[in-house]
């Protein structure tokens, strides 16, 4: 394991890669714990380079066993070598040269799942970000693009299948039990994009036809048996090609697509060229195993990967620093897909509560980073919801600003003029000023400032002159190494409503820009005048999440629950209604802390229970409606002083308030919103059953019973139902006999599939109170549990850290000191994994005094250890100091 402390990257210290690399043939000779890789590189020195500078190439844990130049063995003074680096001197000024490096590696025992590794009989390589070096000696950085042919010779009966990027060119035997298949993609790429699959699976095929006429082979491999699980992959697989030649002309590049499904993988997935390799909870589902949840999200990420063969592949990252130029443009494309494959609205409103989730804690912690940072110790730690989610948010403000037909002809100009290239935000950026004439250079702070903006609004109308009045402020916080920020450029979608809940339209608007419903705020303070408005309005403001913004907005109970019954934009009657409930939930958590009874306003209560009844509205939308603020949401709206218990305790009394006033409502909903035949993951039917599971939920409040719930469990024909109504019983009634039988006959059932246990292993440890982490424990000596997996490990452990604020947050402390020994624990083996499941700790300077303390503690112990990764010492240290 590396344990060096790390060293600082800065982006302001790029500079080009001294020598072209022109050329990777690669052939590995696989072993379980001795292959054979031979690397042969064609160079260059680049012009304008010292004609005596050497060649440095990245190593991570390697053994060197040859070295040629131009075929021939190079002497032992021209190169100095270490696990980390080769470096090679003496080197020709401008002529091309071969250099051939051979070493030896042991996937078996590579249990950071990082480079190439074994597991389960299968080889598998994950090389993103930094993990190709920890397979031979190589320029390991984003913006060295080479085209790659690759050979793989091994064992055939144990390896029938010989899987690598580009194009499949032919194989043959190879000697007694061996094979070879050889393997070429013409189009250049980083080595982070390498990939190759090696083992015996089994396979399901298909077949797409390009916008060009092109007949392009789809093939997802996956364990034997499991293949018909893998067909609504396939079916997702070909929607998004399809979608992509329709909504950006993008259209595929090679003969064959592949994916593979992997049961130990680090990430969901990775989008290497023409060989996508997936987490297998990412590609396999059946109505018997898998939620509406599961396919949304197989749907989602084979679209992202997918998508990533232009934005990421074709057009990558010049350095590290613009990793959200593939990761949160591909995941703004992914959500277009989604809503256009979907629901538009409640999409959208699946996307604000996992932003406002993830992303806003991370803004306001000790890990706060721009969405371009501009510096790292360790680049994998960077894969956040700040780049992907926020990064997203800042290219669907680049559509809002410029609308859609201006925002495709920016887009049309990335791909044309940066086809094959490394490029940066500022490449980008510029296509769309060229292709709208606008000056974007305030926008551009949304990349270079960390925080999420505060923008405060109040109006007034004025009834004589008929002009109302809004005043806007905006605040970027303080985050650490950017105390003083600049006012950014907010695009605010807004619409004025009247009394009866018709929208208004001003005949001028002085103050700011405003075209097309979406006012520009770009100075830390602006009045806004509204002309010939003749009563007063109801203001929507920031209507479709048009700016991933805290609004500070104070607005009556009244008008809120008329935008919640009238507001056009379902994302902002949505928001109409958390509004409402976020004041009660807060007064609740703490009315419950000081011991007071807790009381709802009526307002709130009635406008949610009419929003559920509203068949005008469809069913998916009123399940989220449905669905309160949660208890992180209320924790973050709190700001600090965190008590969990008295959080979980108001939000209980709440729920239990919501559900007997619409107990009528839940039960009309539970009996007769129903879907009828078999079962099918589209949007409606999806709908549907989130609905009445809601209703099963707050009836489960009303009755204060499992009957119910037992009930539903007993009679769900698919996974849905079966886990929501195992929920409630182990969530609501965890000490009773119906959750004790539930459970195991979940268990027993589903005991030979994986990707259900590590569900069975979730809802337990989700369950709240303190008593949960004695159940955790035990739930870690059971022989299901294996540390070496790392969709078990985030199943229990990290379900427990980042899901369970009452049980992992306990008043004792020693939640925090169990997740502690954890990190310590993974990090031996796997710092990735670790590193992530550290961040739950982000939040912890917003807890009450004892559990900060606790916390404090905590960190102070990982830091301290004798053996600490990089990745870890990286969290650890940012979170403690910021």
């Amino acid at each position: 394991m590396r344990t060096d402390t790390g060293q600082v990257i800065n982006l302001a210290d790029y500079q080009p890669t001294e020598f072209v690399l022109e050329r990777v043939d690669l052939t590995f000779e696989l072993d379980p714990t001795e292959t054979k890789v031979e690397a042969r590189l064609i160079f260059h020195r680049r012009e304008g380079v010292d004609p005596k500078a050497p060649l440095v190439l990245d190593g991570d844990e390697l053994t060197l066993s040859g070295l040629l130049f131009d075929q021939m063995e190079m002497p032992a003074n021209q190169y100095t070598v270490t696990p980390e680096s080769l470096t090679v001197r003496d080197l020709p000024a401008s002529e091309p040269f071969e250099l051939t490096i051979t070493t030896i590696i042991n996937p078996e025992a590579n249990t950071k799942l990082m480079g190439l590794y074994r597991t389960g009989g299968i080889y598998c390589t994950q090389c993103e970000a930094e993990g190709f070096r920890r397979i031979t000696y190589f320029p390991d950085r984003p913006d060295v693009l080479a085209p790659y042919t690759v050979n793989i010779i091994a064992d055939k009966a144990a390896n029938p299948l010989l899987l690598s990027n580009g194009n499949f060119l032919g194989g043959a035997g190879y000697g007694e039990g061996k094979h070879f298949a050889a393997w070429f993609d013409p189009h250049p790429k980083p080595s982070y994009l390498f990939a190759l699959v090696a083992g015996d699976l089994g396979v399901i095929e298909d077949t797409f036809t390009t916008m060009s006429g092109r007949e392009v082979a789809l093939k997802i491999y996956v364990e034997h048996g499991k293949e018909p699980r893998a067909a609504y992959a396939m079916d997702a697989l070909k929607r998004s090609m399809k979608w992509d030649e329709d909504v950006f002309e993008r259209e595929y590049d090679l003969d064959i697509f592949m994916i593979v499904a992997v049961s130990d993988f680090n990430m969901g997935a990775m989008e290497n060229k023409g060989l996508n390799v997936f987490n297998d909870k990412y590609v396999l589902a059946d109505p018997e195993t898998a939620t509406d949840s599961d396919y949304a999200n197989i749907e989602a990420i084979i679209a992202h990967e997918y998508f990533h063969n232009w934005t990421g592949n074709r057009i990558t990252c010049r350095d590290w620093f613009q990793l959200c130029l593939k990761e949160g443009l591909t995941v703004y494309r992914d959500h277009e897909f989604s809503a256009d494959q979907r629901s538009r609205p409640v999409k959208r409103i699946a996307e604000v509560r996992h932003l406002k989730s993830e992303q806003f804690p991370e803004d306001a912690g000790p890990l706060a980073h721009p969405v371009r940072p501009t510096k790292y110790r360790e680049i994998n730690n960077f894969y956040t919801t700040t780049v992907y989610e926020k990064g997203s948010e800042v290219t669907r403000m680049i559509a809002t600003l410029l609308g859609k037909d201006t925002f495709k002809k920016g887009m049309d100009l990335y791909f044309d003029h940066h086809d094959g290239q490394a490029v940066t935000i500022e490449d980008f950026v510029k296509c769309f000023e060229g292709a709208s004439g606008r000056d974007l250079a305030q926008f551009s702070l949304w990349y270079h400032q960390a925080g999420t903006p505060l923008v405060t609004a109040s109006g007034s109308y004025d009834a004589a002159g008929k002009t109302f009045s809004l005043s806007l402020e905006q605040i970027v916080p303080a985050t650490p190494g950017q105390s003083e920020k600049k006012p950014m450029h907010i695009p605010l979608s807004l619409q004025l409503f009247a009394e009866d809940g018709v929208g208004i339209a001003p005949t001028s608007v002085e103050g700011a820009e405003y075209a097309g419903s979406v006012l520009h705020l770009t100075a830390r303070t602006q009045t806004v005048v509204f002309h010939g408005v003749q009563t007063r309005p109801v203001v929507s403001i920031n209507r479709s999440f048009s700016a991933p913004i805290n609004l500070h907005f104070d607005q009556s109970p009244a008008d809120l629950a008329l935008l919640a019954r009238h507001e056009t934009d379902h994302f902002a009657r949505w928001q109409a209604l958390t509004d409402l409930a976020l004041p009660n939930l807060l007064n609740a958590a703490r009315d419950a802390r000081e011991g007071k009874t807790v009381g709802s306003e009526a307002t709130f209560v009635d406008t949610l229970v009419v929003a559920a009844a509203d068949e005008s509205l469809e069913p998916a939308f009123r399940a989220q409606a449905l669905a309160l603020p949660s208890e992180a949401d209320i924790a973050r709206e709190l700001g600090g002083n965190v008590d969990p218990d008295a959080i979980h305790d108001g939000r209980q009394a709440v729920m239990k308030q919501v559900a007997d006033a619409g107990r009528n409502t839940f039960l009309t909903l539970y009996d007769s919103v129903t879907t009828p035949g078999a079962f099918s993951p589209d949007a409606t039917s999806a709908g549907r059953r989130a609905l009445r599971n809601a209703a099963l939920t707050y009836l489960s409040y009303a009755e204060n019973s499992p009957a119910r719930a037992k009930a539903a469990f007993d009679a769900a024909n698919n996974m849905t139902d079966l886990l929501h109504a195992l929920t409630i019983l182990a969530h609501r009634f965890p000490d009773s006999a119906e959750a004790a039988e539930a459970l195991s006959i979940f268990r027993d059932r589903f005991a030979e599939n994986a990707l259900v246990v590590d569900k069975w292993f979730s809802v337990q440890a989700t369950i709240p109170g303190a008593g949960t982490l004695d159940r955790v424990l035990k739930l870690m000596e059971n022989p299901l549990f294996k540390r070496t997996n790392p969709n078990r490990v985030r199943s229990l452990v990290g379900t427990f850290a980042f899901a369970n604020p009452t049980g992992f947050g306990r008043a004792d402390g020693e939640g925090y000191r169990f997740l502690a020994r954890e990190i310590l624990e993974i990090d031996q083996r796997n710092p990735q994994l670790s590193a992530r499941i550290l961040t739950s700790m982000r939040s912890w300077r917003s807890l009450e005094p004892v559990r900060q303390d606790h916390a404090r503690a905590a960190l102070l112990e990982i830091e301290r250890a004798a053996e600490l990764s990089t990745d870890v010492r990286d969290i650890v240290e940012r979170t403690l100091k910021g």
